[in-house]
């Protein structure tokens, strides 16, 4: 078992963006976050899911180099969408 606000491994990435990998799906997803923001019950449970159980707090940095930090997991799941960059992780 991962420790909660820890991200998914990639074996659990592919399994959880499975049904997002067509990209009309994941920018639905978007949108919805984009339209009721990261307080909505269905976009806090995705959140919540890809963060085994708990939404991490704090500053959030990503993989790829030169990305920048984020406040919080709110302002970077933005950054993924606006970015069309969807399954980068923490």
């Amino acid at each position: 078992a991962q420790q909660p606000g820890t991200p998914l491994s990639n074996q659990e990435y592919r399994q959880f963006f499975r049904y997002l990998r067509v990209a009309h799906r994941a920018s639905t997803v978007c949108l919805l976050r984009e339209l009721y923001g990261c307080q909505n019950p269905l976009v806090q449970g995705l959140d919540e899911y890809e963060n085994h159980g708990v939404i991490p707090e704090g500053p959030i940095c990503s993989e790829p180099p030169g990305t920048p930090f984020f406040p919080d997991f709110c302002t970077f799941s933005f950054y993924r969408c606006t970015r069309k960059r969807y399954f980068i992780k923490v």
